[in-house]
C-alpha cells in the first residue's frame, strides 16, 4: 500500500502523510474504514512507530483521519478535503511558474510539458 522513497528529500513522516492523502482523496481508502495500526505499519515498512504516530497526527490534523479511543484511526472524508488539496496543489505549481519563469522558460514551455507534449527546445 505505501511505498517509501528513500532518496526522496521529504522526511519519511512527510512521505506518508501524501501517500495517505492520496490515498484517501482517490477513494481507494473508504470513508471510515480503519487504518493500519501505528505498530503493524511501523513493522510494514521497518521504521520507527514514532514516525507513524507523527504522520498519523498530521493526518488527524488535517482532517483526513480521526481517532477513536481504544479502536484505532479512521478514514475522514468529505468534499472540502479535496478542495483543500487540490489549492495546495495549485499554490505549488504557482510556486514552480515563477521559478520557471525566472530560468528564462515560457509559459508555452509549461503548458506543452503539462500537456504532456515532448519540447526538444534547450
Amino acid at each position: 500500500m505505501i511505498i517509501l522513497d528513500y532518496r526522496d528529500t521529504r522526511p519519511l513522516y512527510e512521505q506518508i502523510v501524501d501517500k495517505f492523502q492520496t490515498l484517501i482523496l482517490k477513494g481507494v481508502l473508504e470513508p471510515n474504514t480503519k487504518m493500519p495500526s501505528v505498530r503493524n505499519l511501523a513493522v510494514e515498512l521497518s521504521i520507527n512507530p514514532n514516525t507513524i504516530q507523527r504522520a498519523y497526527s498530521e493526518l488527524e490534523r488535517t482532517g483526513f483521519i480521526y481517532t477513536v479511543k481504544g479502536r484505532g484511526n479512521f478514514v475522514a472524508y468529505d468534499d472540502s478535503l479535496r478542495r483543500v488539496r487540490r489549492e495546495e496543489i495549485l499554490a505549488r505549481l504557482d510556486i514552480l511558474a515563477k521559478e520557471a519563469a525566472e530560468f528564462g522558460i515560457t509559459k508555452k514551455e509549461l503548458i506543452d510539458r503539462l500537456a504532456g507534449e515532448e519540447n526538444t527546445h534547450d
